[in-house]
């Protein structure tokens, strides 16, 4: 079963990033707008990080797989639609899983069930007992802290640093411009950090 990307506490101020360079999946893009089998490339490369950005926000891996496995079929329909004007790839994609992971949530209101928020980790052979124990201790103390803060801010934080998007393509991905994204992020580790530290908030 594959496994989340991990979260990486964050500082506790984003830092200003200089402009975007050039969308560094176009070639690729251009490949499967022209033949669908070379959309392989770009599955692979962001599969995993789709999963994590589904996992995190649904805590549960059969509805992070379903959501992730929609994301790349919408995709791979929609690639001719892409258009390189002013947004990545990437910034593209991850809109789909945004608008997935909303449909998940709402059929999970329609179902009314509940998200497995410690879904069971599996450790690498060889490993550490200790550190095994102390990093699933520390991931659990920040997804119940992301889960404490709102949806958007929480989005937003798993898009920096889960899956290493700019200020930029989170604004694409949350529908804001790219300063009103980095005012998000800064007020999301603002939360996130009183939630991790309540003495000093």
């Amino acid at each position: 079963m594959r496994e989340p990307r991990p979260l990486q506490r964050p500082a506790d101020k984003p830092v200003p990033e200089a402009p975007a360079p050039r969308d560094p999946d176009l070639a690729d893009v251009r490949a499967a707008q022209r033949d669908r089998h070379a959309f392989d490339r770009l599955y692979r490369r962001y599969l995993d990080r789709v999963y994590s950005y589904a996992f995190y926000q649904l805590g549960d891996h059969h509805d992070a797989e379903d959501a992730t496995e929609r994301t790349f079929l919408a995709a791979l329909a929609a690639i001719d639609r892409f258009r390189d004007e002013g947004s990545t790839f990437r910034a593209w994609l991850f809109r789909i899983a945004h608008n997935a992971i909303a449909n998940s949530h709402r059929a999970r209101r329609r179902r009314r069930t509940q998200p497995i928020t410690d879904a069971h980790q599996q450790a690498a052979p060889g490993a550490d007992p200790a550190g095994v124990v102390a990093r699933a201790d520390q991931q659990r103390e920040i997804r119940a802290a992301l889960a404490r803060i709102p949806a958007e801010r929480r989005q937003a934080i798993l898009l920096r640093f889960v899956d290493g998007l700019s200020a930029r393509e989170i604004g694409a991905v949350l529908d804001r411009s790219e300063g009103a994204a980095r005012v998000l992020l800064h007020r999301a580790l603002r939360d996130l950090a009183a939630e991790l530290d309540p003495g000093d908030a």
